[in-house]
């Protein structure tokens, strides 16, 4: 994706990939599988639009992280949920039994 696909992208699909990018266990292959967006592209956008210091520590973080390449991964990391978690679904919560 280049850098005019980048800007075509809207703000809330902007704001998903930040968060993404920010989450440890997602990868950047879950990144490029829902947004067409490469892990250097993910970095480009990331230097963009955060402000400097937080763009050294996203970098610091992410540069050593093996969960967030699937490659690197022992094996498959589950998302943890605790028991008294609710569950969403169509936007409401649904009610625990």
């Amino acid at each position: 994706m280049s850098d005019k696909q980048i800007h075509r992208l809207t703000s809330s699909d902007m704001d998903r990939i930040i968060e993404m990018a920010w989450e440890d266990r997602t990868p950047f292959e879950a990144i490029e599988f829902q947004f067409g967006l490469s892990e250097q592209e993910v970095i480009v956008l990331m230097r963009k639009h955060l402000k400097p210091s937080s763009w050294r520590m996203w970098r610091s973080r992410v540069q050593g992280r093996v969960t967030k390449h699937l490659g690197k991964r022992l094996e498959e990391v589950d998302r943890f949920k605790c028991s008294r978690q609710k569950s969403v679904s169509l936007n409401r919560i649904s009610k625990r039994h």
